[in-house]
């Protein structure tokens, strides 16, 4: 008869139970280590960095610009960081004009390029009212032949400066589809489009093909209301952001010769 082969000697109960506490302990380790690099090398300082870009001048800044007589205008959507000069460079690279100032001389001459359907690529906007005083500078991107249809945008210069001595240019960047009497006050004024997103989003996208654009971050919530009209009686609707750029140091090199017009 064969001899019966010896059973493998069975561990001990209590070295099993530690050994899956050593093992659950070892799982527990890695988790917090993962959670650690995380925390400390990926949300930390993307916080950090979203707290560097917030401009001081955005603690209770205006959401909406207003007409002389304080009537509710179009919402203000965009804001860029930089210098005068970054701010003109940067917009002269995207191909949007400088409109010329708002004189009797410049009136009639958009009035009757309107008529006879002719271009006029830096034609006055109307002015509008920040911090209680008109925009300190207006760019266009006129569509077709005449005035009547443009991209548009007002800025307004901030007091206040970030750490690297920048202030912040708030503004509003509309679409204007048509000329036609104001529903408020009966005047002649632009209609605008309703979707002023699409607007914001497409100077955004014209200063980053530019290279104009270092970065952009969102203030979620600017706006109080999703829904209004502006000065003209014209609806608009908004998904209620703020895109906030700030320019680059520098312009690329095809625009370096740019000069305002």
């Amino acid at each position: 008869m064969s001899e019966p082969i010896d059973s493998p000697p069975q561990q001990p109960v209590q070295f099993r139970s530690n050994r899956r506490r050593l093992e659950r302990g070892l799982r527990a380790i890695v988790l917090l280590a993962g959670l650690y690099v995380i925390v400390a090398y990926v949300a930390v300082p993307t916080a950090w960095q979203h707290v560097e870009r917030k401009h001081p001048a955005l603690d209770q800044a205006p959401t909406i610009t207003h007409t002389k007589i304080g009537i509710p205008g179009d919402p203000l959507n965009i804001a860029l960081v930089g210098t005068e000069e970054q701010v003109t460079k940067a917009m002269l690279a995207a191909d949007w004009n400088p409109a010329d100032p708002l004189t009797l001389k410049s009136s009639l001459r958009i009035a009757g390029d309107t008529v006879l359907h002719r271009p006029y690529n830096d034609a006055p906007v109307s002015n509008l009212y920040v911090w209680n005083r008109k925009e300190d500078l207006a760019f266009e991107l006129p569509i077709g032949n005449d005035p009547r249809r443009r991209n548009h945008v007002r800025f307004w210069k901030s007091d206040k400066l970030d750490d690297q001595g920048r202030p912040l240019w708030l503004g509003a960047a509309t679409l204007d589809t048509k000329v036609g009497f104001s529903h408020t006050t009966g005047e002649i004024t632009h209609h605008i489009s309703p979707d002023v997103d699409t607007e914001r989003d497409k100077l955004l996208d014209d200063l980053q093909k530019a290279g104009a654009i270092a970065s952009v971050d969102y203030v979620d919530n600017f706006q109080p209301k999703l829904d209004g009209h502006n000065g003209g009686g014209d609806p608009y609707h908004t998904d209620g952001r703020l895109a906030v750029g700030t320019l680059a140091g520098s312009m690329p090199s095809n625009s370096a010769t740019a000069q305002p017009k």
